[in-house]
C-alpha cells in the first residue's frame, strides 16, 4: 500500500502525461492510468489519418508505459458525453455568431468530471494530469497559477475547474521546463515519446478545417447562410460572403474582398447574416463583459475592483485591466486597446502568476473608463 495515496492519472499517450505518471509512480503514489476515448475520427468525415489523443496508437503508447512500470491502465469511452456537450456546444456557438473554445470546455466539464467519477469507482484519492500549471491552497481556496515554463503554461485552459475538483487534483509538471520533461523521458528509455510529434489541433477536427466540419455536421447549412453581406462599420455593403458561421473576429485571410486596405472581421451579425469588416484600429476595443464566471483565487469580487493582467485567448500575452464584478458578470476595463476580442472565447484574469478566475466573453465595446474605480 502506498503511503501517499492512490492517484488516477489521465494519460493521452503523449510525453507530458506519461512523464507525469512516471513521476508520481517514482514519488511513491499508487498510480492507476486512464486514457479517455473522446472522439471517433470515422464520424468526423475528415480525410486526415487518425492521430492525437484518441487514436489507437496513443492508447497503446499509454498502456505500454503502464505495463513497463507495473501499474494498471484503463480505457474509458466518453464519446457520448463528449459529443453531446463539447461538439454540440462548438456547433451551436458558431451558429450563434461566436467563436468557441472546445478545449477549455472539455477540460472543465468533461475530463475532470469523468476522471473524478472513475477515481471514486477505483478508490483513488487524487487525479493528475500532464498540464503545465501549479496549484496551492491559500486562505481556504485552491489557487491555480502559471507553470514554471512560460512557453508551455496551460493555466489559461484550467480556469473553469471547480474548487471541489481542484481539492483532489495534482499537477506534477508545474515546476518543470519542457526540456527537463524530455530529459526525464530519455533517461528512462522512452525515446519514442520524445520523438513523437505534438498535437495542437482540436481533437475532433484533425484537418483543422472547422468550416468543413460545420458543413458536414449541420445539414443544409451552406445553402441557408450563403450570400450574406460584407459591410463596413458605417453600413456600406462591400461584397458577399459564404455565411456568417464561417468567419471569426480578427480574421484577415480568405475574405475574398479587396478594399484597398488590410481588412479584418470586426463583428458578426448573426440575425441579418452580416459580417462587418474594418481596419486594424477598428478591431481594437478597451472593454468587455464576461459571464459564466468561475472564481479561483477569491470567492467573490463584488464591490472590490482589482488590477489584473487579462488574457482573451490562449496564446495572448495578456493586457493590464481593471476587473469589476457585478453579480455573475465581470466588467473588464483594459488600460489599452485589445485587438480581436471574440465573444465565445475564454477570458482569464491573472494577479501575478495566479489565476483570479475566468469566464466566457459575451461582448466587447469601447468605454470611457475612469481609474477612479479603484479608489
Amino acid at each position: 500500500m502506498s503511503t501517499k495515496g492512490r492517484v488516477l492519472v489521465a494519460m493521452s499517450g503523449g510525453i507530458d502525461s506519461s512523464v507525469a505518471a512516471v513521476m508520481l509512480h517514482e514519488q511513491g503514489y499508487e498510480v492507476v492510468g486512464m486514457t479517455m476515448k473522446t472522439w471517433d475520427y470515422a464520424s468526423s468525415g475528415a480525410s486526415k489519418k487518425e492521430t492525437g489523443c484518441c487514436s489507437l496508437d496513443s492508447i497503446n503508447d499509454a498502456r505500454n508505459i503502464a505495463v513497463q512500470l507495473g501499474f494498471p491502465h484503463y480505457i474509458i469511452d466518453i464519446r457520448d458525453e463528449f459529443g453531446d456537450f463539447v461538439i454540440n456546444h462548438f456547433t451551436d456557438e458558431y451558429l450563434a455568431g461566436r467563436t468557441p473554445n472546445p478545449c477549455v470546455l472539455c477540460n472543465t466539464h468533461i475530463k475532470w468530471d469523468a476522471l473524478l467519477r472513475r477515481a471514486d469507482q477505483l478508490g483513488c484519492d487524487f487525479i493528475a494530469t500532464g498540464h503545465y500549471a501549479n496549484l496551492r491552497q491559500e486562505n481556504g481556496r485552491y489557487v491555480i497559477s502559471k507553470g514554471l515554463d512560460e512557453n508551455k503554461d496551460q493555466s489559461y485552459a484550467l480556469w473553469g475547474i471547480s474548487q471541489e475538483s481542484l481539492s483532489r487534483t495534482i499537477f506534477p509538471l508545474g515546476k518543470l521546463h519542457k526540456s527537463e520533461i524530455r530529459e526525464m523521458a530519455l533517461e528512462r528509455g522512452f525515446t519514442e515519446l520524445v520523438n513523437k510529434p505534438e498535437s495542437y489541433e482540436i481533437c475532433f477536427i484533425p484537418d483543422n478545417d472547422y468550416r468543413g466540419f460545420l458543413k458536414r455536421r449541420v445539414e443544409g447549412l451552406e445553402e441557408r447562410v450563403a450570400g450574406g453581406e460584407f459591410v463596413l462599420e458605417d453600413g456600406t455593403v462591400v461584397g458577399k460572403h459564404e455565411g456568417y458561421p464561417f468567419y471569426t473576429i480578427g480574421q484577415r485571410k480568405g475574405l475574398g474582398v479587396a478594399l484597398g486596405f488590410p481588412a479584418y472581421v470586426t463583428r458578426i451579425e448573426k440575425d441579418n447574416n452580416r459580417v462587418v469588416l474594418g481596419n486594424y484600429e477598428e478591431l481594437s476595443k478597451n472593454a468587455m463583459t464576461v459571464g459564466k464566471l468561475n472564481m479561483s483565487k477569491y470567492e467573490n469580487l463584488v464591490g472590490q475592483p482589482i488590477p489584473t493582467v487579462t488574457k482573451v485567448r490562449y496564446n495572448d500575452g495578456g493586457t493590464e485591466a481593471i476587473i469589476e464584478q457585478e453579480g455573475d458578470k465581470m466588467k473588464v476595463h483594459f488600460l489599452s486597446g485589445v485587438h480581436a476580442i471574440a465573444p465565445g472565447q475564454a477570458a482569464v484574469f491573472y494577479e501575478g502568476d495566479d489565476v483570479v478566475g475566468g469566464g466566457w466573453i459575451e461582448s466587447n465595446y469601447n468605454s470611457e473608463f475612469s481609474l477612479n474605480v479603484l479608489q
